[in-house]
């Protein structure tokens, strides 16, 4: 019974675990359709009562599957701290908390339940490429966001250094000119904030520049890993 358990939860290569895929996928995208309705002004008592009936139906049927994959996976422990379940976890962990807390800060975990939209991954080839691809570039990514942080206070402390007398009240600090910095490094350029001096439009100039450099870098760093990433599947289906 373990094993055509397995099959079917854990085996999408089977007529079973496609129609159980496809169903979670289903399910998945009603549920977020559901909680976005939930946002809406003014919904009617029935529409409220529906809602509720849909997410317990919801959480009745993620939580099978959390628990299925548990008993049917070969390490259950594994399963649980991995990616997938940290996320088929989250998709269930709102409800829970708030049937069996009072407490009005709870509510805020209702936003976990946006998570689900994570658990596609695992019904989707190509978007289970992306978790691939992440393992694969993981330490570059990190490096990115390390040097990325490093270029966006270098920028803010520049730009201060050359606005302040100009603009006191804008870049007023450091940590006031960060603001800038973001959005400059990353191109996206709201004009809330601009320099106003000579040297404080050199300096934008450049940061503009290694800017540019930002924003394709970790679309290299994406395509090349996917691409890895499809070699792997080959590999694994090959296997």
């Amino acid at each position: 019974m373990k094993e055509i358990i397995r099959s079917i939860v854990e085996d999408n290569t089977t007529k079973k675990g496609k129609v159980f895929d496809y169903f979670i996928q289903v399910l998945i995208m009603l549920s977020l359709i559901s909680f976005s309705v939930e946002t809406l002004p003014n919904n009617s008592p029935h529409v409220v009562k529906f809602l509720e009936y849909f997410e317990i139906f919801c959480i009745i049927i993620f939580s099978a599957e959390y628990i299925l994959r548990i008993l049917v996976s070969k390490r259950p422990l594994s399963y649980i701290f991995s990616f997938y379940g940290i996320i088929d976890l989250l998709a269930i962990l709102p409800f829970y908390l708030k049937g069996t807390l009072d407490f009005r800060a709870i509510r805020a975990f209702r936003i976990f339940r946006v998570f689900r939209t994570l658990k596609l991954i695992r019904y989707n080839r190509a978007l289970h490429r992306f978790h691939i691809a992440a393992k694969i570039v993981k330490e570059e990514i990190i490096l990115f966001f390390i040097v990325t942080g490093i270029l966006i206070f270098l920028s803010a402390a520049g730009i201060y250094f050359f606005e302040n007398e100009a603009q006191p009240k804008i870049f007023a600090s450091v940590f006031h000119s960060l603001w800038w910095a973001i959005v400059t490094l990353t191109t996206v350029g709201y004009g809330d904030v601009y320099p106003i001096t000579v040297g404080g439009k050199i300096f934008t100039f450049f940061v503009l520049l290694i800017g540019v450099g930002v924003v394709t870098v970790p679309a290299g760093l994406v395509a090349t890993s996917l691409s890895k990433a499809r070699e792997i599947e080959e590999e694994e289906r090959i296997k």
